[in-house]
């Protein structure tokens, strides 16, 4: 599984609503639309050209950290981080997701009711500058102690992507890779089908 985590900030080519359509094109399979600095009346409008590229397409949009558009929109589910989580005890009709930083916050996130958790970063990446990765390990003592999906990120590339899934680990989660890439379609097409030859091969 191939997560899109959008950042219209860094984005190098077009717009973000065709940085998602590119991405669409070429096989992800879910869009997380984490635009934090937006206000629901600013983020509505987007959210909703987004909703008309995935719907059809097989493809699942997830909003991160703002409930009301979720439901608004229908998305078919909402992200948040561990500590509101755990505050908010959140209820939506959908995918619930949950950020998680270490093994203890993962086993909570899951006992309370998370669909699948996202956690990071796996390699060093420039959306954590200054902080040190966690490396495949950390991604390895989550799966085997959670039976929900878990969703690595970070650094995430082609190239170190199988080793990423051999933690066991359901998927992957990029946002700088398709975000800010000169062509996210190329990007998001050679992601993805090296995912799919992983998977066709374990």
């Amino acid at each position: 599984m191939l997560y899109l985590i959008t950042n219209r900030n860094i984005v190098k080519s077009g717009d973000l609503c065709s940085v998602v359509q590119k991405a669409v094109d070429g096989g992800v399979d879910t869009i997380i639309l984490r635009e934090k600095d937006l206000s629901f009346k600013e983020l509505l409008p987007i959210a909703k050209k987004i909703k008309e590229i995935t719907s059809g397409e097989n493809v699942k949009l997830i909003v991160n950290g703002n409930i009301e558009l979720a439901r608004k929109i229908k998305a078919q589910g909402f992200h948040i981080g561990f500590e509101k989580f755990m505050e908010q005890k959140y209820k939506f009709d959908g995918l619930l997701g949950v950020s998680v930083h270490s093994l203890e916050e993962a086993v909570l996130a899951e006992k309370n009711g998370a669909d699948y958790i996202l956690t990071g970063h796996v390699y060093e990446t420039n959306c954590k500058k200054g902080l040190r990765p966690r490396g495949v390990e950390f991604i390895k003592s989550i799966t085997s102690n959670v039976s929900i999906p878990v969703i690595a990120l970070g650094g995430i590339n082609e190239k170190n992507v199988w080793q990423v899934l051999s933690t066991g680990a359901s998927g992957v989660a990029v946002m700088s890779y398709i975000m800010a890439a000169e062509d996210p379609y190329i990007a998001t097409k050679l992601l993805k089908n090296r995912l799919c030859f992983k998977k066709s091969t374990i």
